[in-house]
């Protein structure tokens, strides 16, 4: 057990605080860290260490976001989370013709190496945790932190993090897919096989249901098309002949927090007892790990609001202590002002506070599971639990995550509970302070984040060096060797980590594979 934040547990009264409790009512509650791990996967959760405080940031250059992680880091921020622009989310190069006008505008703008190496300047990667949220190039930016950690000293066993790599979802909700699913599945699994025997610290997907509720779930469809999901790249990984307790330990979960505050808590609840369940009855691991549900948070970035913005922070807050509530790994808060543009610094710090007030403040963190034995939560996570295991059995009649994916049936949930929602506003059903509740007639302004307008053609500029200064026949070897390998069958990765050292870029790397592998397009209506 890792050593206590403190010395002892008092409320401010200086009354003592159990660890915790373990039946109220008709409620008999197991330990947390015991299986079914519905109360926690840690026996003292927060008491023995805090959940990871992780800021996604990410904007412009390099050189810029840098600068923001360090300003994040000295105001006590825990580990770093990477957003790409669209471009890169998109596996394509500042110069690219597609990529005009968006670069560096939702996230940071990757090319190549460089651009990593600058990326984390003067931030050691064998110290830090950095989670990235890249999919269909997944493989590739990886690739780039390991060579960026491997040319400051460090050794890819010592690299801690997480990459999204979660395609399904995309295919679901969020559409920065490129290739056809059976060779994203491909790619995915190879990040398993190589990760599980040389970067063993590092989490090799995020399966993701921020973004399907971001897209308009509900919090009990988000967890059935997750686990569902889930589920469809485990067996994926078992087709590809891995034993389950080869990879299993390292996957870890995305979800989402909105602002129904015991649905979200119990939700995570549910979520930890339902994925052990699963584990247990199908795959049989012997590994413990295997069965725990590790999980990042980040507050409904889709519940800010432009109108009365100030008025987010109360909303994150309250977002916020549900995901701490419901036992969260890590965290992050979004800023107040994200309807309106990227966080400023001021925001952002804002936010990172509400975080270690929650922390240091508020004493949920002081006894495990707080909310356990309630007779409403506990009644609600068996709830959320039986309606999100039958949307999995519903998926699975249709042939798995996959081929429902195909027919669009999750697509068409998620429209109609989005379009359910949005009645409900513009009839006052459901009222939204500030949009049609407590609305005032005169709007404060607040300074935007403003981007480099010549990003574009700084980036181009920095190519064009690259490219002219690199070894142009070995790079054109390596990609050749990447072409054969994803025709032939070989794990592809260890040829793009090669490839990533010599100074090929992005875009390169994936238009070898579109080569080989083609590229997708949903069907009309989805």
């Amino acid at each position: 057990m890792a050593p206590m934040r403190k010395d002892s547990w008092k409320t401010l009264s200086g009354i003592d605080l159990p660890l915790t409790g373990t039946s109220v009512g008709h409620f008999s509650l197991p330990d947390a860290g015991t299986p079914p791990y519905t109360r926690g996967i840690h026996n003292t959760m927060y008491r023995s260490r805090l959940w990871t405080m992780r800021q996604y940031a990410g904007f412009s250059s390099a050189a810029e976001t840098n600068e923001r992680f360090k300003l994040l880091l000295k105001r006590g921020q825990m580990g770093l989370s990477v957003a790409f622009d669209l471009p890169t989310q998109l596996g394509l190069d500042a110069d690219d013709e597609l990529s005009f006008g968006e670069v560096g505008k939702v996230g940071v703008s990757i090319s190549s190496v460089e651009d990593m190496i600058v990326l984390f300047k003067g931030i050691p990667l064998d110290k830090v945790s950095t989670s990235m949220t890249i999919n269909a190039p997944a493989m590739v930016l990886l690739a780039m932190y390991v060579v960026a950690g491997q040319e400051q000293g460090a050794k890819m066993e010592d690299l801690r993090g997480t990459i999204q790599n979660d395609i399904l979802k995309e295919y679901i909700a969020r559409g920065t897919y490129v290739f056809p699913p059976e060779a994203s599945m491909r790619l995915i699994t190879d990040i398993f096989e190589y990760c599980s025997s040389s970067i063993p610290k590092w989490n090799t997907i995020s399966i993701s249901g921020y973004h399907i509720r971001e897209a308009g779930s509900t919090a009990v469809q988000e967890l059935g098309f997750t686990i569902a999901n889930a589920l469809a790249y485990v067996d994926a990984a078992i087709g590809a002949g891995m034993l389950i307790d080869d990879f299993a330990p390292r996957l870890s979960f995305f979800f989402n927090c909105h602002n129904d505050f015991f649905e979200e808590a119990a939700k995570f609840r549910a979520a930890r007892k339902l994925w052990y369940d699963l584990m247990q009855e199908r795959y049989a691991p012997q590994n413990p790990k295997s069965s725990m549900l590790r999980f990042h948070t980040q507050v409904a970035g889709v519940s800010l609001t432009a109108q009365q913005p100030l008025n987010n922070v109360a909303r994150v807050t309250i977002q916020a202590l549900a995901a701490v509530l419901g036992g969260t790994q890590s965290l992050h808060t979004n800023s107040y002002d994200e309807a309106l543009g990227l966080p400023t610094e001021e925001s952002a710090t804002v936010a990172l506070r509400t975080q270690q007030i929650i922390a240091e403040e508020s004493g949920v963190a002081d006894v495990v599971d707080p909310l356990g034995g309630s007779w409403y939560v506990e009644s609600l996570t068996d709830e959320i639990y039986t309606r999100a295991k039958n949307i999995i059995e519903v998926i699975e009649s249709k042939g798995g995550a996959m081929s429902a994916i195909e027919q669009g049936w999750q697509q068409q949930e998620i429209h109609q509970s989005a379009y359910q929602h949005m009645n409900e506003i513009e009839s006052k059903d459901r009222l939204i302070v500030g949009v049609n509740h407590g609305e005032m007639d005169h709007q404060p302004s607040f300074p935007a984040m403003k981007i480099n307008p010549k990003i574009g053609e700084e980036q181009t500029k920095r190519l064009m060096e690259l490219k002219t200064s690199r070894d142009k026949i070995l790079v054109e070897s390596l990609l050749v060797k990447i072409q054969s390998a994803a025709k032939n069958g070989d794990n592809l990765f260890p040829h793009v980590i090669e490839a990533v050292r010599a100074r090929a870029t992005l875009g390169e790397i994936m238009g070898v594979l579109k080569e080989e592998f083609g590229t997708y397009m949903a069907p009309s209506g989805f």
